[in-house]
């Protein structure tokens, strides 16, 4: 039996229920998600779908990533709600590709574990499941595990695995109607030009998860821990000196204006930082920030194109600052800090957000 796999916390839940109901069959994955947007979701997904299997002994198949193929299958669907036409195209797109699949390895029934997904219709589900299976002369499964508690087993298997509990269904689509009922910022869909690993991106829970395979692996205790705190993305900046040139400059980490854009004039300098007369804003020298920071950047370019963690941001931050509350100061890093006029714009955002720790259980 060949299962088309969505995601780890139904499939992990809907393996072990085909493994109780079928002992004597062969159980294959096949994880073939191209809604999946963005592609580092999609490499996140797939990362604990392929956890998920180990540990249940289910050897995995993946299929492509072909997201240009899927957009064009629901070309004009793109307003359609969640269970309608776009859905129905979405299901048929996959499932053809694992019946496709369950060919070439001569498996003859197959199933997804999108039955086991409490935002999707069964109904719509088994009858794309069975127009699929018959033209490919193929068997199909499609068993109700959400009744009776299921869908509260569900979790609780996942939670009890620490699994990956995505809170979007997983097209682009999809995900910003629920980002704007939910009134949230859809973080998920910007990504930083400079190569940084933001809190609480897709980019740090691969890095998570991928720990979490190394202490599984090593048998090392843990425990992943939830955290509320401000989060914060910038999203476009400029400094222009008096002769109105833009120059090269690096916003740090929590650097937040009231407006925009403003005119300010740099007032005092001391110790290589300059200190503006409007929106608290700080410059800081790059000679300043190498000090600061233990770094050794030639140029503000440099430090552009190859930029410190936010770890070393923050703790840069929190020695100019020396503030025992969240600072929002705006912070600029320029090659050189000089007494005159600067036009100075920020636009950013901040967020009450949650992110995942891994604690060592010692």
């Amino acid at each position: 039996m060949l299962v088309h796999i969505c995601c780890s916390v139904d499939s992990h839940f809907f393996l072990q229920k085909l493994q109780h109901m079928y002992p004597h069959e062969k159980l294959v994955g096949f994880f073939y998600d191209p809604n999946i947007h963005p592609f580092s979701e999609h490499e996140l997904r797939l990362l604990d779908v392929k956890r998920s299997c180990a540990k249940l002994g289910i050897p995995l198949h993946v299929g492509d990533y072909n997201y240009e193929g899927w957009l064009e299958a629901v070309r004009g669907l793109e307003g359609e709600p969640e269970k309608g036409k776009r859905c129905s195209v979405c299901f048929d797109n996959r499932l053809e590709a694992s019946a496709q699949k369950a060919r070439e390895l001569g498996e003859n029934v197959i199933t997804t574990t999108l039955l086991t997904s409490p935002k999707k219709s069964l109904e719509q589900l088994e009858k794309a499941l069975r127009s699929i299976a018959d033209q490919y002369h193929l068997d199909i499964v499609a068993p109700d595990f959400r009744k009776n508690g299921g869908t509260q087993e569900q979790f609780a298997l996942a939670k009890e695995a620490m699994l990956y509990h995505q809170d979007y269904c997983g097209c682009i689509f999809a995900l910003s109607v629920q980002r704007e009922q939910q009134n949230r910022w859809a973080d998920e869909l910007s990504t930083p030009l400079k190569p940084q690993i933001m809190p609480s991106s897709i980019e740090e829970r691969i890095e998570l998860y991928t720990k979490v395979m190394a202490c599984e692996a090593k048998e090392t205790p843990f425990k992943l821990v939830r955290e509320k705190f401000l989060n914060y993305r910038l999203l476009r900046a400029w400094v222009k000196n008096s002769q109105k040139e833009i120059i090269p400059s690096y916003i740090l980490f929590y650097s937040v204006c009231k407006k925009e854009f403003v005119k300010a004039k740099v007032e005092t300098i001391t110790q290589g930082i300059g200190f503006l007369n409007k929106e608290e804003a700080r410059f800081i020298s790059l000679e300043t920030f190498n000090a600061l920071s233990n770094t050794h950047y030639a140029t503000v370019k440099e430090l552009l194109q190859n930029p410190p963690t936010i770890e070393v941001e923050m703790a840069v931050r929190n020695n100019i600052m020396k503030s025992p509350f969240a600072s929002l100061t705006p912070l600029i890093v320029l090659d050189e800090v000089k007494l005159e006029s600067y036009e100075l714009f920020i636009q950013s955002k901040t967020y009450h957000d949650i992110r995942e720790n891994l604690v060592l259980i010692s």
